[in-house]
């Protein structure tokens, strides 16, 4: 009984110091840049791509794309809120009862997420608010729950934070490469400046690509289009890489 209850509070302590620690006992023998470390930030930027593979956050991919800038807040949005996200929940999973694990990580979302919107108000009233609730929908977001769910609750805080970067880039690389060629090709701009020329009333008067009868495709400013991009994203890569094509 005695051995029993020695192993018990030896257990207890070992809880408390991967707490302090941050890391679990095999995370200490690893090293932070090992190969299995790596593929935590490499694996969501390519072949494990959240939305181009797992299919997940296509609602804001095509709601917030037509412009690069809202993309690129979104983006560093996501990353902030899901790396820590992640470590705070990891901190934490040896402490929340399984029935509300769930509620937990919503206010912990929550939280990160009215702390980014209200910088946003503070410091970047414009791009909030074409952002408009896209912000507040990154709480429900399937990538930041799914990740809480999948991996911090049950790794570590390193493992979990590289995790939580890492779907994190993966997601707004896409946001961000959809959102270049939607406002390339739809208005001629990136990040609001002309880069194609300027167009005038008339094409004599017009500069770069226009003075050669270049003409702005309407079309890519649509939401359609975003789906479109997203689709032929996800062709390329599995063009790319035959493994990512599902068997009948």
């Amino acid at each position: 009984m005695a051995t029993e209850k020695k192993n018990i509070s030896e257990e207890k302590e070992a809880k408390k110091k991967e707490m302090i620690l941050f890391l679990s006992s095999s995370e200490e023998k690893e090293h932070f840049l090992s190969k299995g470390n790596r593929k935590l930030l490499s694996d969501p930027l390519d072949d494990n791509n959240p939305i181009t593979v797992q299919v997940l956050g296509i609602c804001s991919a095509l709601a917030i794309t037509v412009q690069l800038e809202p993309a690129v807040v979104m983006a560093i949005a996501v990353v902030f809120v899901m790396a820590f996200s992640n470590i705070i929940v990891s901190m934490l999973r040896n402490l929340i009862p399984s029935r509300i694990r769930i509620i937990v990580q919503l206010v912990v979302v929550a939280s990160l997420v009215a702390l980014v919107d209200q910088v946003l108000k503070a410091y970047a009233y414009d791009v909030s608010k074409q952002l408009s609730v896209f912000i507040g929908l990154i709480i429900t977001n399937c990538i930041v729950m799914g990740r809480l769910e999948a991996f911090a609750l049950g790794n570590g805080v390193y493992k979990s934070f590289l995790d939580g970067i890492g779907n994190a880039a993966g997601y707004g690389l896409i946001l961000i490469i959809v959102a270049f060629f939607r406002e390339l090709l739809g208005s001629g701009k990136l990040f609001g400046f002309e880069v194609l020329g300027h167009k005038a009333a008339t094409v004599a008067d017009s500069t770069g690509l226009y003075a050669l009868g270049y003409e702005n495709n309407g079309l890519m400013l649509l939401s359609p289009m975003a789906l479109i991009v997203v689709g032929l994203l996800i062709w390329v890569q599995r063009a790319r890489n035959r493994k990512l094509i599902e068997e009948n």
